[in-house]
């Protein structure tokens, strides 16, 4: 395994300065780093494919395909904390092959469950108070 530091190449610049070498944005595009996340979701597990450099929103959406659940109704918790939708992966410490907790928000998923029974309950028409 290579250490970070021996990656990085060095130049001179003409006044005598030593500074990390430019790279072209050609460059760049060919070595977008993809990392493997396992996501759990408490009795299943998804391993989701991402650019190391997406943010937690991003996989929300990905995750979204996979579960059915839209990302607003997501919660994702790394390392015990829960995650905003503008945080890049790689900035909080994401790598390859770590595990994701996916939660529903509950305050969704009561709301789900209000008009779902409200649902029902609009189902029948009327109830009778005196049975003959």
């Amino acid at each position: 395994m290579v250490a970070e530091h021996e990656k990085i190449e060095w130049e001179v610049r003409p006044g005598g300065m030593l500074v990390q070498k430019r790279r072209s944005p050609e460059e760049g595009a060919a070595a977008v780093e993809y990392i493997l996340v396992r996501v759990s979701t408490g009795w299943q597990w998804h391993d989701v494919s991402i650019d190391a450099t997406a943010t937690f929103g991003d996989l929300k959406v990905m995750l979204s395909l996979v579960t059915g659940l839209w990302p607003r109704e997501q919660r994702l918790l790394y390392r015990g904390k829960e995650r905003d939708d503008c945080e890049h992966l790689h900035m909080v410490g994401v790598q390859d092959k770590d595990k994701v907790l996916l939660l529903e928000d509950p305050a969704i998923k009561e709301r789900k469950l209000r008009s779902t029974t409200l649902a029902q309950l609009m189902g029948v028409p009327c109830h009778s108070f005196i049975q003959v």
